[in-house]
């Protein structure tokens, strides 16, 4: 065995061994279904801000993110924002479904959209979304840790062999532990995916020459894209280095020009990575806290300053290094898919050590999704599917072994989705999570807006569902489906949807938004509550309100608030950030860029990257959505509003 197999085996064998370590561990503490589940409500300050990080930025961040970097420039580049953005939808929603499980004793989302709304339709629909979710997001991982080790062994394991394998040690410690088990080595996943990420930056930046060889290098593709023709902007700009424009009008037969990354596709992607946070799995997240105190450190400082910091910088040099390392010779055949495991082998020769780390650091940041999925999946399937319906009065014991048995489930499945995908899997995960943001309405409900019915939640839920999966792979998926139940005899088949994929180069999580929050609206203003619904809303929001409202002296300050956020949304990374593409030099010319060498839209991202951090600071700490809650006090106010714990 030659030195890099060495090292990466052994890496892989003791991070391995640290994962059983935990799930063993975990298995001996979950005496009850509330331990398996969501630990006990036990887990701690530092545990939730690493775990949560983990999990909101995992594989598609460690590989994906640079690789479509180098495929598209520094456009795709805005979607660094989600560091931002993920932990956005955590302020306006963590806080207060924390106090919600902590006040009535929940275990999954849908036994609290239950619980809200009545009936069942929520409960049910809740585990649909958990699974379109769960399992194209898990597949991305696994198909990410299947591709990177066969490029690490030149070819000796293969991809699916790969993914089974590095994915069996996933399942067992998941199903030994619970999401216990998952939150204590998601904590060492999120340092070595941070560590990782900046490591593998200084590689790029250090292959290339240094900063100023980097910045010409930028300089030099720029000229040369210029000079052939390829990915211009309506602008005459390269779509390297500026957007191309603010909106597009395309179709199943008409591309972009230049580029689909607009700004108009980058505000609505970003829609979609804030349906991470929204997802069911974040709801079981929350419920796990022992107290509220971690949101507002995850929100606002590892995740918008720490982890965004890292990706406007290190990701954007590893992606836009590829470029110049294959146009050196270094890398070949340089993909979104292959960019970071080649960056990895560079250290083959000259530190195979380092190589197993951080090939150890990539499986960590694929797996650290996963895992929470896999967890907090079988969950909602044992509690709302077979504890409510099959097995009312099932055990402890019974629900446990249940969600070990959903676990596996949950894993094959998303192995069977990753075995058959080949595209970008940033793509394939956007999906997934545009299933997840549909839940906003249905939170915004539970936490703000007592007006919403629950038959407007559900119409509105399931608008978005099918509004996401007709514009996000309606090319070749939908009318494939539609075909297989068409006899040939018939002589008769669907073609490509006319509007093709992201009909105006909108998001399919922004056109199914769309289509949830009309459909909501309309159907809760249209008279759809009873007087016995909105009472029992009234009472839930007036606790809320007690538990949780603005203080006084801060209310005065929301609308600049939610001001402030409308433009770092439109302007930051938005349909008018068209006008970074020029304000600071011209992209066309790289003797303009300044001292740094930096394009113009660059600086800006850097800019409205800061601007960003600021937001979530005022919003999480300054006005105080993320305040706080002592776990007594809101045992007090229940009592006081309900008599005892519903």
């Amino acid at each position: 065995m030659d030195a890099k197999l060495f090292w990466l085996f052994g890496f892989v064998g003791l991070y391995w061994a640290y994962c059983l370590f935990w799930g063993i561990k975990g298995a001996i503490s979950s005496k009850t279904s509330a331990d398996y589940f969501v630990a006990g409500r036990s887990i701690g300050i530092w545990v939730f801000v690493l775990a949560a990080t983990a999990t909101s930025f995992s594989g598609w961040t460690f590989v994906g993110h640079p690789g479509l970097i180098l495929q598209e420039g520094l456009p795709y580049a805005f979607a660094s924002f989600y560091a931002l953005t993920i932990p956005f939808t955590g302020v306006l929603f963590l806080r207060r479904q924390w106090i919600i499980g902590k006040a009535f004793g929940h275990i999954t989302p849908g036994e609290m959209y239950t619980d809200y709304y009545g009936g069942n339709a929520m409960r049910l629909l809740t585990v649909l979304v958990a699974f379109l979710f769960s399992v194209p997001y898990l597949g991305v991982q696994l198909r990410a840790s299947g591709d990177l080790f066969h490029v690490l062994t030149d070819g000796l394991v293969g991809i699916e062999v790969g993914m089974f394998a590095l994915s069996a040690v996933v399942m067992i410690y998941v199903a030994s532990g619970g999401l216990r088990s998952v939150a204590y080595v998601d904590c060492a996943q999120c340092i070595l995916l941070a560590v990782g990420i900046v490591i593998l930056g200084g590689i790029a930046l250090s292959y290339v020459g240094g900063w100023t060889a980097f910045t010409e290098g930028i300089g030099k593709m720029v000229e040369t894209s210029l000079a052939s023709g390829t990915k211009i902007t309506p602008d005459g700009h390269s779509s390297l280095v500026a957007l191309p424009g603010a909106i597009q009008t395309v179709s199943a037969n008409t591309d972009a020009v230049g580029s689909s990354w607009t700004g108009i596709m980058c505000m609505t992607y970003m829609f979609a990575l804030m349906g991470i946070q929204s997802s069911p799995a974040f709801s079981m997240w929350a419920f796990a806290n022992k107290t509220s105190e971690p949101f507002r450190l995850q929100q606002v400082w590892a995740s918008s300053l720490v982890i965004g910091v890292i990706l406007f910088t290190v990701t954007i040099i590893q992606g836009l290094g590829g470029n110049i390392l294959e146009s050196m010779g270094i890398l070949e055949d340089v993909t979104d898919k292959n960019l970071v495991p080649q960056l990895i082998n560079l250290l083959e020769d000259s530190a195979p050590w380092l190589l197993g780390l951080l090939a150890v650091c990539a499986l960590a940041a694929m797996q650290s999704t996963g895992a929470a999925y896999m967890s907090t999946f079988s969950g909602m399937v044992t509690r709302d599917i077979y504890k409510s319906y099959i097995r009312p009065g099932a055990s402890d014991e019974t629900q446990k072994l249940c969600g070990r048995i959903f676990v596996f489930v949950v894993a094959l499945a998303a192995l069977f989705v990753a075995a058959q995908f080949t595209g970008a899997i940033v793509m394939l995960g956007g999906l997934a999570v545009a299933y997840g943001f549909q839940m906003w309405p249905a939170l915004m409900g539970i936490c703000f807006f007592p007006q919403f019915s629950r038959k407007g939640v559900v119409w509105g839920l399931v608008a978005g569902l099918v509004a996401v999966t007709l514009t996000d792979r309606p090319v070749g998926v939908i009318p494939d489906i539609l075909n297989a139940f068409i006899p040939d005899f018939l002589g008769f088949e669907f073609g490509a949807l006319p509007w093709g994929r992201y009909p105006l180069t909108v998001h399919s999580a922004g056109w199914g938004i769309l289509f949830n929050l009309i459909v909501t609206l309309a159907v809760s203003l249209g008279g759809s509550q009873t007087d016995e619904e909105r009472e029992h809303k009234k009472k839930r929001h007036d606790f809320l309100q007690a538990v949780s409202g603005i203080d006084p002296d801060r209310q005065k300050q929301v609308p600049l608030a939610w001001a402030l956020t409308l433009i770092w949304f439109l302007v930051g990374f938005g349909p008018f950030a068209v006008i970074g593409n020029t304000l600071f030099s011209d992209p066309n010319v790289p003797s303009t860029w300044g001292p740094f060498g930096l394009p113009s839209l660059w600086v800006w991202q850097l800019l409205f990257l800061a601007f960003g951090i600021f937001v979530m600071w005022f919003l999480a700490i300054h006005i105080g959505l993320s305040k706080p809650v002592p776990p007594e006090e809101v045992e007090r106010l229940r009592d006081e509003h309900f008599g005892t714990a519903d």
